[in-house]
């Protein structure tokens, strides 16, 4: 029997953090466009709880069974976790009947680098 990993399913059409720090420079039309999608999608505190929890989980992804009491009913959790994929903050992979939500490093480091200080500043 083969062991295959699966890759995690991207969106297309996601935007991708690319910010450098705010202190650095200002930001452009685009860039600030995308960095505002991200903190929107953010600023609901489900979708915080459940960002937290699949950036949290053990292994660094969770399966939605794992993540959902957030206080907010199954479809109400599906439409959140919608939007943070749009937003570009989780990608997910589908196995068997059960999703699967990961946060890319990358998502976390560049949030965390757009909020940091210019070295020296």
């Amino acid at each position: 029997m083969s062991h295959v990993n699966a890759l995690p399913l991207l969106e297309p059409d996601a935007p991708v953090p690319c910010c450098p720090p705010l202190s650095e420079r200002p930001l452009t039309a685009d860039e600030a466009e995308r960095t505002a999608a991200m903190f929107k999608a953010l600023g609901d505190p489900v979708r915080l709880r459940l960002f937290s929890a699949v950036a949290s989980h053990e292994g660094g992804e969770a399966c939605v069974c794992d993540i959902s009491d957030v206080g907010v009913s199954q479809p109400t959790v599906s439409h959140h976790l919608k939007k943070l994929k749009e937003a570009g903050l989780l990608s997910s992979e589908r196995r068997g009947t059960w999703v699967y939500y990961r946060v890319e490093p990358s998502v976390l480091t560049s949030m965390a680098r757009l909020l940091s200080r210019a070295v020296g500043a």
